[in-house]
């Protein structure tokens, strides 16, 4: 049996198995989260529509316009929550892992990203641009797949695509 991999600062490296229950972890939170803030935007949006969508007008038509009065409103209600969601997303990754290394999916499998310079401090610019570089990713098709794959043949440090991007590593901690 081999040893386990080591981070540049001794730690041993995460496996991808813990990696991606952590990212499933992560994803349930912030998704759960997601849905609790849109499912009523939307309920409440459709209700207010919905007695000027069946109004008609005298001569029997339609007194709504479909476009103006369903699909704009819908529209900006979907901007505005891909707004907030992406802000969440933001908070959720970087503003809470600044001062562990550590999302809640990461604490829950002892996992924590570390600065790939062992003298280096983990930064918010650092976690920034890891965060960036998997969410611009994400606008690619199957760039999502190849980064979180990526650390299976990346030796010895076992990088996702995010990490050689930000220059972090993903290591186990202690118990």
């Amino acid at each position: 049996m081999l040893p386990p991999a080591l981070a540049p600062n001794g730690q041993p490296l995460a496996g991808f198995g813990d990696r991606l229950l952590a990212y499933l972890v992560d994803a349930v939170i912030v998704g759960g989260v997601s849905a609790v803030l849109a499912i009523p935007a939307v309920l409440l949006l459709v209700a207010a529509m919905v007695p000027d969508l069946a109004a008609t007008a005298p001569d029997g038509t339609p007194a709504a316009n479909p476009i103006t009065d369903l699909l704009l409103p819908l529209l900006a209600l979907e901007v505005g929550l891909f707004a907030v969601i992406f802000a969440l997303s933001y908070v959720y990754q970087v503003e809470l892992a600044l001062k562990t290394g550590q999302t809640v999916g990461k604490r829950v499998l002892k996992l924590k990203i570390v600065p790939f310079d062992p003298a280096a401090p983990l930064t918010r610019r650092v976690l920034a641009k890891r965060w960036l570089a998997h969410q611009g990713g994400g606008l690619i098709p199957g760039f999502s797949y190849l980064d979180g794959l990526w650390q299976l043949w990346d030796k010895p440090w076992q990088q996702c695509l995010h990490d050689k991007f930000a220059r972090t590593v993903v290591v186990k901690v202690a118990p």
